[in-house]
């Protein structure tokens, strides 16, 4: 079962849930019987399933599938420390495994039972002439049919295995299902085969097919049916636990309310099929969980499972929990397990070799004891969770101390931390850190360090030459005083993107997951930067609205580059990282201008000119003979860029000519206007603000909002007003030499959110 060194050592690994996946690899090594190829190829992934392997396995392959792999701690089974390889996808499964393992320890562990491991081979019988004779015939003369049967697999029978016994059974079954029709006679002849260590299907299937011609010549029947039966109700495995009261007790529940109420909702899962059902799933919860990443047939133990819980004739738990004499709570579970350590796929799929490994390279009857005790872990885990604060506050407080240990708060207020969590019921980081500020504002010394400062990145207004700009020509665009900030800290796995303004929490896959999106954007900068096989947690926190034409995709990617730059000390130039952001920006737009992300980078008002005909984007900055009053005015309608970049694109391949004239009358409005802003001429530009919307619209970016909002701007004392960006919803920006506060006012009272600054 377990390596000598885990015997040693034993299974359980303090603060493994905190270690990055590396640490946890290297725990196992002196643990286990692990190979130093074994534990480089969980490092590098190497054991995983090839695609041309799989091809062999079964039919159509179109690639590989994966589950996670997890190991479940603090086993103690007959005496021995076994760490517990886990395939599943649901979460809390190994945690609330490793935790029952770890309370059973105390009072020794688990105690297993194993039959043989008997697999039931079925010979059908039809159009027998007497039934009772051909049984009768049958049962003298099954030495022959073990015989027979036992010379078509000498090797299993040299191993200790092969046919034991045979049973006969006479069955009626009326034809087709119907009560009505009339009940045909069949005699089913079942092989009870040990097949040892083996799991035994094909075997088992071939001594049905060659003993069939001999019982057709006893029977004077026809044989139908040569198969194998998933019932496999004569290898059993029973597991049994006793857990002393004391060590039951937890936050607000005695000892004794925890025994009592395990027992209670095992109670009606014995007399309820709705609660078996629920009841025996969470067993089969761990139980498929080992099967999967052993290699075994999870599908047949499952079937196996049920049809072995109703054979009373009514479904019921295949566990029993009650109090002893002394008071300890005592569970136990009987169910069918018939597994396998040798042959088939078990031989085949590298991460099954690597897993019997693991456990120490068990026979087929440790395997069973294991995944027995792992059942019955599995169900006290659930109906403890049942009986106490409930399964949906157990995932949430799992997940609360994930959130609370990537937030780096500190363990002597972790676990007030995770609670003030789950109270708020916002289990996100940027909570954890505010609720670990709060806690320890009074205390002396610094504040908790939730990581590391901000980097930022600011948004932008252009007040001439959108959509031309995109094409070569001229924009000009000026910084607004609202940001995107970011940072990066240190995580135990994976990489996390946190954007809790607009209610963001997930994971960013590796490109060769072909992530999109968000995430897809930055699984690309982190390849491009290659840290793609670092852990972090990327925060964000935008002032920048999404999608109103102000630059905040290009001043999220800017910010998020500067806080990976500053985290993991690259050392980038501003070139670097404006090329890394407009890399950022194509992902997410196609064909950016490269306006957004250079202004982003440099936050400095300026002449910026597009790359075309081979040549680099460049940028002038403006010196302002006087400051620009300016209001931006937002629709709250939500625009993506890329989509009004694409429309205008494809009328301008329709015809060039047309619109390569359009595009250079706004080329020469922008160069203008930078002269007028140059020279503090606020009518001028102003007048030329209203030229370029004209055309804008004419291009058919604006919307009815964008218009009215441009109208009341202008109605309220602006000199000039133009939707900026892309359009399509957005916002506008208004020039207001004559005061902005009656155009703020003005929008406001149509119901519009207005921004009103100065660039100088």
């Amino acid at each position: 079962m377990a390596s000598e060194s885990a015997q040693n050592d034993g299974s359980r690994i303090p603060n493994f849930f905190k270690m990055d996946v590396e640490a946890r690899i290297a725990a196992l090594r002196e643990r286990t019987a692990l190979t130093d190829e074994d534990l480089h190829a969980l490092e590098t992934g190497g054991h995983t399933l090839k695609r041309h392997v799989a091809d062999k396995m079964i039919e159509n392959v179109v690639g590989v599938f994966g589950l996670p792999l997890g190991v479940a701690l603090n086993f103690r089974i007959d005496g021995r420390d076994v760490i517990v390889p886990l395939s599943v996808e649901e979460p809390s499964i190994v945690a609330g495994l490793s935790g029952a393992a770890r309370t059973a320890r105390l009072s020794g562990g688990y105690t297993t039972e194993v039959t043989d491991p008997i697999l039931i081979g079925q010979v059908q019988v039809v159009n027998v002439g007497d039934v009772d004779e051909a049984r009768r015939a049958l049962i003298s003369r099954k030495d022959e049919v073990v015989n027979l049967a036992n010379t078509l697999h000498p090797k299993m029978v040299a191993r200790g295995g092969g046919v034991r016994d045979v049973e006969v059974f006479h069955h009626r079954a009326p034809e087709g299902g119907d009560p009505d029709a009339v009940a045909r006679d069949m005699l089913v002849l079942h092989l009870l085969v040990d097949t040892r260590d083996a799991m035994g299907a094909n075997i088992v299937n071939g001594m049905c097919e060659g003993v069939a011609s001999l019982v057709e010549a006893i029977t004077g029947g026809k044989v139908f049916l040569r198969i194998l039966s998933n019932l496999s109700d004569r290898a059993l495995v029973r597991a049994k636990v006793r857990i002393p009261v004391q060590n039951l007790a937890m936050k607000d529940y005695s000892g004794a309310d925890v025994r009592d109420g395990i027992i209670l909702a095992n109670d009606l899962a014995l007399v309820d099929a709705y609660r078996a059902t629920t009841h025996n799933k969470g067993i089969m919860n761990g139980v498929d969980a080992v099967a999967i990443a052993t290699g075994n047939d999870f599908r047949a133990i499952e079937a196996s499972a049920h049809a072995f819980a109703a054979r009373s004739g009514q479904y019921r738990a295949l566990t029993r929990w009650y109090a002893n004499e002394d008071g300890d709570l005592v569970g136990s579970l009987e169910m069918p397990m018939k597994v396998g350590t040798v042959g088939g796929s078990l031989e085949t799929n590298p991460t099954v070799r690597l897993n019997h490994r693991l456990l120490g390279n068990p026979d087929a009857a440790q395997l069973a004891a294991v995944m027995g005790a792992v059942g019955l872990a599995q169900n006290y885990a659930a109906l403890r969770s049942l009986s106490t604060a409930g399964i949906q506050q157990n995932h949430m407080t799992l997940h609360a101390r994930s959130v609370a240990s990537a937030a780096g708060v500190p363990d002597e207020i972790f676990n007030d931390v995770v609670d003030a969590l789950i109270e708020s019921g916002d289990i996100k980081v940027w909570k954890a850190e505010e609720i670990a500020r709060n806690m320890t504002r009074d205390a002396p010394g610094p504040l908790v360090d939730v990581g590391e400062p901000r980097s930022s990145a600011c948004g932008k207004v252009i007040l001439l030459g959108e959509h031309a700009v995109v094409y070569g020509r001229s924009a000009l665009a000026a910084p607004i005083p609202l940001a995107v900030e970011a940072r990066v800290v240190d995580a135990p796995e994976g990489v996390q993107l946190l954007i809790p303004r607009w209610g963001i929490e997930q994971r960013v896959p590796p490109m060769s997951e072909h992530p999109t999106g968000a995430a897809g954007i930055l699984a690309l900068l982190l390849a491009r930067l290659e840290l793609g096989d670092r852990a972090m947690t990327i925060e964000v926190f935008p002032s920048v609205p999404r999608a109103m034409g102000l630059g905040g995709s290009s001043a999220l990617a800017v910010s998020v580059i500067r806080a990976l730059d500053q985290h993991f000390r690259l050392g980038l130039a501003a070139d670097e990282i404006n090329d890394y952001a407009y890399a950022c920006e194509q992902a997410a737009h196609g064909t950016p201008s490269g306006v957004d992300n250079t202004l982003a980078t440099y936050g400095t008002t300026m002449l910026f000119r597009a790359a075309s005909q081979g040549r680099r984007s460049r940028f002038d900055e403006l010196t302002l003979a006087r400051p620009l009053p300016l209001v931006v005015g937002m629709t709250g309608k939500e625009s993506l860029t890329a989509t009004t970049v694409a429309r205008v694109g494809s009328a301008w391949r329709r015809n060039r000519r047309r619109y390569e004239a359009v595009f250079d009358q706004i080329d020469g409005l922008t160069r203008a206007g930078a002269d007028a802003a140059r020279d503090g001429e606020m009518g001028e530009l102003g007048e030329l603000m209203n030229l370029c919307h004209g055309y804008l619209n004419a291009l058919q970016v604006s919307t009815r909002e964008l218009e009215e909002l441009v109208d009341i701007a202008r109605r309220n004392g602006a000199a000039g007003a133009k939707l900026t960006g892309g359009g399509g919803g957005g916002a506008i920006v208004a020039l207001c030499p004559e005061g902005v506060e009656p155009v703020v006012a003005a929008i406001k009272a149509s119901g519009y959110d207005a921004l009103a600054f100065e660039v100088s």
